[in-house]
């Protein structure tokens, strides 16, 4: 496998620069929806490079036999307007070296930060890079392939669950969006990351330098992405944070009305529902999220009362 692995990178140099030079590669740990490997190599200038070839999951691929190619179009429209993300180089769905699709793209030197030493600084780097995702100028045309995220949460409202999660209060959840859903589209629509959270930002020496994993990205109202980031930031940082997030993002964004969040928060508090327990948490853990997702669901209902 060792040996395979080895031709079908140098494979990939050699698509990159056809007088390169594989150094190394290495299968770097975490990722969950995804097979990610470094490289490193040369350039036929003797320059030294490290990239990143991302190969798409299984699930990924039955829900969007397209996701690599939807993927790298999409970071490159994103990276052309400032985006801080891993630059795209190319996407390969040709099955010449591998049998599914692969992306290629750069390697940011950063990573996750789950500690910082300045929280409401990290907050406000948070929000502003939200932002101005949402603030991506592009049509619906342009990214025709992302799915409608208001749709998706229609038809898994419309699916009922055979056994409901009442530990995360999911019969409540659904009963409340039930009673509103579809919800009046109050704001403009934008590219949403997703999954929009602290795992998927990278930073170096205290500054955010990408936003990565875009395989749920979709179009919809921004505030989609703002109750999932929510709820994250309660879950590792807690209400304090989660304020301040929340703030810092709509004094950014002065033309969202933010009174339809609490409906968005509690489309974030279902996405958990009869998964959290699968997610190898220690009971620790576990138990406090549990306990801040409880709290996220009844403050919810509140404001939307």
């Amino acid at each position: 496998m060792q040996e395979e692995d080895l031709i079908a990178y140098e494979k990939i140099v050699t698509k990159i620069d056809p007088r390169g030079n594989l150094l190394r590669f290495w299968h770097m740990s975490g990722g969950v929806s995804a097979q990610v490997t470094a490289i490193e190599m040369t350039t036929s200038e003797n320059q030294r490079r490290k990239l990143i070839v991302r190969r798409h999951g299984e699930v990924d691929r039955k829900r969007d036999p397209h996701i690599a190619n939807n993927e790298y179009q999409l970071l490159r429209l994103l990276s052309a307007q400032g985006i801080a993300l891993a630059e795209p180089y190319f996407v390969d769905d040709s099955g010449e070296i591998f049998t599914d699709p692969y992306i290629v793209m750069a390697f940011v030197d950063g990573e996750t930060d789950f500690n910082p030493q300045q929280v409401n600084d990290y907050m406000e780097q948070l929000a502003t890079g939200l932002a101005s995702i949402h603030n991506t100028r592009c049509s619906r045309e342009e990214v025709a392939f992302l799915y409608c995220h208001q749709s998706a949460i229609t038809d898994k409202l419309n699916t009922p669950s055979v056994i409901l999660d009442e530990s995360l209060d999911e019969g409540i959840i659904r009963d409340t969006l039930k009673s509103v859903w579809p919800l009046p589209k109050t704001n403009k629509e934008s590219i949403l990351h997703g999954d929009f959270w602290p795992g998927n930002i990278l930073w170096r020496n205290g500054q955010l330098v990408a936003v990565i994993d875009w395989e749920d990205a979709a179009w919809g109202d921004p505030l989609s992405d703002v109750g999932n980031a929510r709820l994250e930031v309660l879950w590792t940082f807690g209400e304090e944070a989660m304020t301040a997030f929340t703030e810092t993002y709509a004094r950014m964004m002065p033309a969202i009305d933010m009174k339809q969040l609490p409906y968005w928060d509690l489309c974030a508090a279902l996405r958990p529902a009869s998964q959290l327990s699968n997610w190898g948490l220690d009971e620790e853990t576990e138990t406090k999220m549990r306990e801040r997702h409880r709290w996220f669901v009844q403050e919810a209902r509140t404001r939307s009362l």
